[in-house]
């Protein structure tokens, strides 16, 4: 994933229309606001991340493990070998009797050099949410995630992403593959190596596969001025440690990716969500759920990435929005995520090849 290296939906309109939202003039003074407290709990099943060597240079197993119930897959690797790949995700049935998959969940962006598009797409097929299927296995039978893995042939330079969520009902195994363009990845996986990790160490298995977030008190817009809450920076929001079930090292997932978030705000009036951009170039995906009403917004609207053009932070400025303090300056960088007064959630992911951390701030809609 990229955090420093290589380089919002129709029916929000039943919600709020962003016309009507307050726009800040260009050169307007700095406003302060304050990090708002909030309680955290990671909750869920296991995560599989396989997003090393990112840059795959041969053919072999990139990552393997073994799960049982609720469970997600997050890969992320681009073809560096100079010549055409497939990769692709296998399940095999390691419970010792016939076992049943449920994917109930997945987003598989077709591969592409542009990385940015690549990781926004994954991020927008996997948040609408539409991807259902049933994987009934045999004792010891393998078959594909996707049936769709088979016949994806990744050319060099390429990057392809994707992220399922499923349950098994007994003990599986997941190989995530990089093999030739005419090979089987069935069969190949039966005398494929296990590749090393690179330098970066992205991969492993993680418990607690989301991130509950709730205000500790209801926001008030009227009192509470501009508020926000960061995300993924390894301070206010910590980085999750797992294992490389390949050798039994401990890992780090920097950027936490694969986690969802579940944003769960309340507040006593209408009040204006946004999410800024703090670490630079950014383009992915959000779901909003409002009563009855839900869908996905694309972050930014309109156009691929954004945060491109937000100067980064000083030391002392970073330091200070950790501690609970910043300003809205109009060299900040924006994604109107709509108006709601009440209950609102959001769900976030940080999405492959962008730049964290983030930030979603709440302020008076006048």
């Amino acid at each position: 994933m990229n955090l420093t290296r290589k380089i919002c939906a129709a029916a929000l309109a039943l919600v709020t229309s962003f016309a009507a939202l307050p726009v800040l003039a260009k050169n307007f003074e700095p406003l302060p606001m304050k990090r708002l407290p909030v309680e955290v709990e990671d909750t869920g099943g296991t995560l599989i991340f396989s997003d090393s060597p990112e840059y795959v240079t041969q053919n072999g197993i990139l990552y393997t493990d073994v799960v049982e119930g609720e469970a997600r897959v997050l890969f992320y690797h681009l073809n560096d070998s100079g010549f055409k790949k497939k990769i692709a995700v296998i399940v095999e049935n390691v419970s010792g009797k016939a076992n049943t998959v449920e994917v109930t969940r997945g987003g598989f962006a077709e591969p592409s050099a542009n990385y940015l598009q690549v990781g926004k797409d994954t991020q927008l097929h996997y948040m609408k949410n539409n991807f259902h299927g049933k994987i009934k296995l045999a004792k010891g039978e393998r078959k594909l995630l996707h049936e769709k893995m088979s016949s994806t042939i990744i050319d060099a330079g390429q990057l392809i992403h994707g992220v399922y969520d499923f349950h098994a009902k007994g003990a599986v195994r997941i190989y995530v593959l990089m093999c030739p363009p005419y090979a089987d990845p069935l069969k190949f996986v039966s005398y494929a190596e296990i590749l090393p990790r690179d330098e970066y160490q992205l991969r492993g298995t993680f418990k607690n596969m989301n991130r509950v977030f709730k205000l500790r008190r209801d926001y008030n817009p009227a009192t509470d001025g501009i508020g926000y809450v960061l995300l993924v920076d390894d301070a206010t929001d910590l980085y999750k440690h797992g294992v490389d079930a390949t050798d039994g090292a401990e890992v780090i997932n920097a950027g936490n990716y694969g986690v969802n978030y579940i944003l769960n705000f309340k507040t006593k009036a209408p009040t204006r969500y946004v999410l800024s951009p703090l670490g630079g170039t950014y383009a992915g995906a959000m779901r909003f759920s409002y009563g009855k009403n839900s869908g996905v917004i694309p972050t930014p609207r309109g156009r691929l990435f954004f945060g491109d053009k937000t100067p980064p932070e000083t030391e002392d400025v970073q330091k200070a929005r950790e501690d609970g303090f910043a300003f809205w300056t109009s060299e900040m960088e924006f994604c109107e995520l709509g108006s709601y007064s009440g209950r609102v959630s959001f769900e976030f992911s940080p999405p492959g090849a962008s730049n964290l951390p983030v930030h979603i701030i709440l302020m008076p809609t006048e």
